[in-house]
């Protein structure tokens, strides 16, 4: 699924933090926006999932125009296509291990037979074989920000939206954050992530530099 944004403007307290911006997300590719602190990544991020609205242009989702979608058309998006990874995690602390990564597919009586298997093999791709029903909030941060990539790799989401999926994590975790945002590029889904962590721009298909106002495609892009 497509995203797109056309010459947004977006304004905050009066002062312009996107002007007239327009950038494409595409699938089986992983866009990566980049630059310093205050240039707009995250809000752009944000912008191209719905969280936030803007003054001027259009956001594009597939082919319709979602810039003045209403509360229940975002959330059916959210739910139905997106994944987020979020630099604080986004969990539920009082929660088990399982209940994050199901969430907002649960049933009133909890999850499905099937989707028992499921949550197993997505903690055991991420290291968290056996630890179900551990309570979220006693986790490391490293292992908080890998229940989110088990929780975004139990979606199978068309789109996944990550904010800065490697802060604060050691080389070992940013190195399992990055190769699973790749494989889910190459899964087919589109993928968009804001980050200052130079290993991971040098991963994406994609760049954009906001602070500088360019587009740039690293070498190894894959064609079209």
């Amino acid at each position: 699924m497509r995203l797109r944004a056309d010459h947004i403007s977006l304004f905050i307290d009066g002062k312009p933090v996107l002007e007239k911006v327009s950038v494409t997300a595409r699938p089986g590719r992983m866009l990566v926006l980049a630059g310093s602190s205050g240039s707009g990544k995250t809000t752009l991020l944000n912008v191209l999932g719905l969280l936030r609205r803007i003054d001027a242009g259009e956001v594009v989702v597939g082919e319709q125009n979602a810039t003045k979608w209403r509360d229940r058309n975002r959330r059916r998006f959210w739910r139905e296509h997106v994944a987020f990874i979020f630099q604080d995690y986004g969990l539920i602390e009082e929660a088990s291990v399982e209940y994050n990564v199901t969430v907002g597919r649960r049933t009133l009586l909890g999850i499905r037979r099937g989707d028992r298997e499921r949550v197993d093999a997505v903690l055991e791709h991420v290291l968290l074989r056996g630890r179900n029903k551990e309570q979220t909030s006693r986790l490391s941060g490293g292992e908080k920000q890998r229940v989110g990539l088990a929780r975004a790799m139990f979606r199978q989401a068309d789109i996944v939206l990550a904010d800065e999926p490697t802060a604060s994590l050691d080389r070992k975790n940013r190195e399992m954050v990055t190769n699973f945002l790749i494989e889910e590029a190459r899964r087919g889904a589109t993928v968009v992530v804001a980050t200052h962590d130079e290993d991971l721009m040098a991963a994406g298909d994609d760049l954009i530099r906001l602070d500088q106002v360019e587009v740039a495609e690293p070498a190894h892009q894959s064609p079209e």
